[in-house]
C-alpha cells in the first residue's frame, strides 16, 4: 500500500509539472511505459521511505492524464485521496478472480489488483476506449484513471488499476446487484435472512423492476446500446451491470437486513433544497420520481442533481419470480414477463454502471462454454460469444428498467 501511494504521488506530480499536450499515436503504444526506481534512502527524483526498495511502472501516463481531465478529476484531489494521511481501506477478501480491492477514504476511487492479461487487454483497447468515453460523456462503462505496477526488489510484480467507485454517495446503498443477463449459477449463496446491504446479489435474486421517467428511460437504453456495441466490437464479454438501490423511506422490503454503518440521508422538501445545496456538509436530498414531477422546473432542476448512472430517481416495483424461465430457449435466459408488477412499489434512487470489462472471449472462456454446455442450456451460461452476450445483456436490461406508463 505504501509503495502504491509513493508511486502515484510521484507519477501525478511528475506529469503535472509538464504542460498538457495533445495525444499522439505513440502515447497509446503498449510499450509506452516508464520504470522508476524507489530506493529506501531516496534519489534525485524519489523521496526516502520506510519500505524496501521497489520499482514502479506507469502505463500510458499521458493518456490517463487526459482521461482524468475528461472525467473532471482534479490532480490535487486525486493525489490527496489516494496518497493522503488516511490509509486506503482494503475491501473484504478477494473474489473468484483473486483480485484485491482498496477504497480511498472519500470513497471516490477504487484500486484493484489485476492480472497481466487484463492489463494487456486494457492497453490494447485503450485507443478505442478513450475515443468512446470522449464521444459519449454519459457512458456507463467503468472509468479508468490509471494503470500501474509495483515490483519489490527480489519480489513478485503486482499490477493494479485505479477506477471510479460507482457507489460514492451520501445515500446508504440498501441493495447491490451484479447482473449479467444469464441464469446458470446466478444466485447468491446466502439466504435472504442473512443478506445485508453489503452483500452483492445476482440475477436470480432480483425481484424488482425499476420504472423510470420516459426521457431517462430512453437515454439509459440508448447508452446501453452504444456501450454494448463498443464492448462487442472489442470482443469483450462476461461484464456486469452493477446496480445499487437506495430506498428513499429507508424501509428495506426484506424480513431481516443487516444494519449499515453509513448514516441515512433525510428526506427533504423542495423548500429546503436551496439551503441544502448551499451547505457542503449536508447530504444531497433523496427525491423520488413523484417529488420531481411536482417541481415546476423539473427539467432544469434535475441537471445538477443527477447524471446517467448516478442518483437517478425511479420506482422499484416488486415482480413475481414465477415469471422467470431460466432455461428459455430464445437465448435471453429470462422471460419477458419480468416487468409484471407484484403490487408493492417503493421510491428509490439508483446507482449503476458496467463493470468487469477486461475479459475477452479467449480460449479459456471458449472451453468454459463448451464444458458448461454439457451440463445445461448453452444460452443460460455467462461465457458466450460477445455478440450473443451483448444482445442477451440488453434484452435483460430491457425487462428490468421500464418506462412510466
Amino acid at each position: 500500500m505504501l509503495n502504491l501511494q509513493l508511486g502515484i504521488r510521484h507519477a501525478v506530480g511528475k506529469s503535472a509539472a509538464k504542460p498538457m499536450r495533445e495525444l499522439s499515436r505513440a502515447d497509446f503504444d503498449p510499450r509506452e511505459k516508464f520504470w522508476t526506481r524507489f530506493p529506501p534512502a531516496g534519489s534525485k527524483t524519489t523521496p526516502p521511505h520506510s519500505s524496501s526498495e521497489f520499482r514502479w511502472k506507469d502505463y500510458c501516463p499521458m493518456v490517463f492524464r487526459h482521461m482524468r481531465k475528461l472525467f473532471a478529476v482534479d490532480p490535487a484531489d486525486y493525489m490527496l485521496a489516494i496518497c493522503g494521511d488516511d490509509a486506503l481501506r482494503e475491501l473484504s477478501s478477494p473474489g473468484k478472480s483473486g483480485s484485491f480491492f482498496y477504497l480511498t477514504q472519500d470513497e471516490r476511487f477504487m484500486i484493484k489488483t489485476v492480472k497481466k492479461s487484463e492489463v494487456k487487454l486494457l492497453i490494447r483497447m485503450l485507443p478505442s476506449y478513450h475515443k468512446h468515453v470522449k464521444r459519449y460523456k454519459n457512458s456507463l462503462i467503468t472509468r479508468f484513471y490509471g494503470v500501474h505496477s509495483v515490483k519489490p526488489y527480489g519480489g513478485q510484480k503486482v499490477r493494479f488499476i485505479v477506477m471510479g467507485n460507482l457507489f460514492c454517495s451520501e445515500h446508504r446503498i440498501h441493495r447491490r446487484y451484479d447482473l449479467k443477463g444469464s441464469s446458470y449459477g446466478r444466485k447468491s449463496d446466502r439466504f435472504e435472512e442473512e443478506t445485508g446491504d453489503a452483500t452483492t446479489l445476482k440475477d436470480l435474486d432480483l425481484n424488482f423492476a425499476f420504472r423510470m421517467q420516459r426521457p431517462l428511460y430512453k437515454e439509459l437504453h440508448e447508452q446501453l446500446r452504444r456501450d454494448c456495441a463498443f464492448l462487442e466490437s472489442e470482443g469483450i464479454m462476461d461484464y456486469s451491470l452493477l446496480v445499487g438501490v437506495h430506498f428513499c423511506d429507508d424501509i428495506v422490503p426484506a424480513s431481516k437486513m443487516a444494519l449499515s454503518t453509513f448514516t441515512t440521508s433525510p428526506e427533504l422538501s423542495a423548500n429546503m433544497l436551496s439551503a441544502c445545496q448551499s451547505s457542503v456538509s449536508m447530504p444531497e436530498p433523496c427525491l423520488s420520481a413523484k417529488d420531481l414531477d411536482k417541481m415546476a422546473d423539473h427539467r432544469n432542476f434535475r441537471k445538477p442533481l443527477a447524471r446517467l448512472g448516478a442518483h437517478l430517481p425511479a420506482r422499484a416495483e416488486r415482480t413475481s419470480m414465477s415469471n422467470i424461465d431460466p432455461f428459455l430457449s430464445g437465448g435471453g435466459g429470462f422471460s419477458s414477463g419480468r416487468s409484471k408488477s407484484g403490487g408493492e412499489a417503493y421510491d428509490v434512487i439508483l446507482y449503476f454502471g458496467i463493470i468487469d470489462i477486461l475479459r475477452d472471449y479467449d480460449i479459456s472462456k471458449r472451453l468454459e462454454h463448451a464444458y458448461k454446455s454439457l451440463q445445461t442450456d448453452p444460452s443460460s451460461i455467462s461465457a458466450v460469444d460477445p455478440r450473443l452476450y451483448s444482445q442477451r445483456f440488453r434484452d435483460f436490461m430491457g425487462t428490468i428498467f421500464i418506462k412510466e406508463c
